[in-house]
């Protein structure tokens, strides 16, 4: 069991949060403040609880690698300064959580996370501060331990309680997600982790059974394992997305020019004789909409029959898969959902992953829990206005995936206790 912040007595503690709000920026104003929605909860508990100063600190980008990227895509024009300004900085992003608390969050500069202990225990009672992004500094994601432990010693020094809330970085063993823990008397988790990891953390060590899995995407490689963490509990599992070719091909069917990873076939049959010895349901394609091209224009052709022409790709899953969907989801009392099941940002190829969320959204409704977990399911429903119906909705792409495959996670293990 992970420790919370509710089992704590705050009142004039000194607390150093991790959050995530690596939020979209464009030219220093926020453009999706999902996560600083998701955040709030716990800093508004915090608060409520007689704290004398709450420091947040966050990642945002990559500085490093988004500078190099940007550099060469602009050539001699860059600007580096206002580039960074526009989408690195926290400033911006401090000023925009000031506005959604009502009260003032203190920014405490540009220039460093480190330096920080005299300026914040100067606050006032009560105060909420936000450190600059915690990536301008190489230790926060260095390799050597020791060198992430200088950041998380410096960070440590700013708190008597370490609480993470940050579940979207709970993957990475950062100086700010992981490290600062050995340097922090007590570290505990906020609401948002504690949500996250009672939804998906039962999915694969005991879920509420029968378990039916979804798992679409482009790639099996980026899946697998997944894929065999979800075999062990799963009643029936559903493979859709660019990946299911991979899977057809394997039992011999045409998949015309659908994309396939030759390099994967192997594992592919090796998942489906898995499933087959432990008697588990692999449902796949069967039937299309395909395309003579992979575009958002491309004429939708319906394919009636498994096979798909050799002119055409697949590019969604047709009625009578959808059907099949509807039945097998029918008898599931957990449901989780990983990767579209067709190329939804297309209008012409969007109808399989609009109907797969409008089951879940009437299966949530009737008492089964309805996980999406993974960037393109979350931005699925979010499409389709049906976030909302769903039981849980993670706000972690990498994490939620490799909570489901089964790992441990440093920024979620470092709040089960000392």
């Amino acid at each position: 069991m992970i420790k919370t912040v509710k089992s704590l007595d705050l009142n004039g503690k000194r607390v150093i949060m991790r959050v995530d709000f690596n939020v979209p920026m464009k030219d220093g104003v926020v453009q999706d403040d999902t996560r600083i929605t998701a955040a709030l909860p716990t800093i508004q508990y915090i608060l409520d609880h007689g704290v004398k100063t709450l420091t947040l600190m966050s990642h945002l980008g990559d500085p490093a690698k988004d500078v190099k990227a940007a550099k060469e895509k602009a050539g001699k024009n860059f600007d580096e300064k206002a580039y960074i300004q526009g989408k690195h900085r926290l400033a911006p992003v401090a000023a925009y959580l000031e506005k959604k608390l009502g009260k003032p969050v203190i920014f405490a500069g540009e220039d460093s996370c480190y330096g920080k202990k005299a300026f914040i225990d100067a606050q006032p009672a009560g105060s909420v501060i936000m450190l600059e992004n915690t990536r301008f500094h190489k230790e926060e994601t260095a390799k050597d331990a020791a060198d992430r432990d200088k950041l998380a010693q410096e960070l440590a020094s700013y708190g008597d309680i370490f609480v993470n809330d940050a579940f979207g970085t709970a993957h990475r063993d950062h100086a700010s997600t992981a490290s600062i823990a050995k340097f922090v008397p007590v570290s505990v988790a906020g609401f948002l982790m504690e949500k996250e990891v009672a939804y998906l953390e039962p999915i694969v060590t005991n879920p509420q059974k029968p378990l039916v899995a979804i798992i679409g995407g482009a790639k099996v490689s980026s899946k697998i394992a997944v894929l065999e963490s979800l075999l062990k509990n799963a009643a029936a599992l559903i493979i859709g997305g660019g990946m299911a070719y991979t899977f057809l091909k394997v039992q011999g069917h045409k998949v015309g020019k659908s994309l396939v990873e030759t390099d994967q076939l192997d594992t592919a049959q090796r998942i489906l004789d898995t499933a087959k010895k432990l008697e588990v349901e692999i449902l796949l394609p069967w039937d299309h909409v395909g395309a003579e091209a992979f575009d958002a224009g491309a004429a939708a052709v319906a394919i009636e029959g498994i096979d798909i022409p050799d002119n055409l790709l697949g590019l969604d899953v047709g009625p009578k898969t959808l059907a099949k969907y509807q039945e097998a989801l029918a008898k599931a009392k957990t449901i989780v959902w990983n990767g579209p099941v067709g190329v939804f940002e297309f209008a012409a190829f969007a109808k399989g992953t609009e109907t797969v969320a409008k089951i879940l959204a009437e299966a949530t409704g009737k008492g089964v829990i309805t996980v999406v977990g993974g960037g393109d399911s979350v931005a699925a429903v979010n499409q389709f206005g049906l976030a909302a119906q769903m039981s849980h909705v993670s706000t972690g792409g990498g994490a939620s995936l490799e909570l489901l495959e089964g790992k441990k996670l440093p920024g979620i293990e470092v709040t089960r206790g000392k």
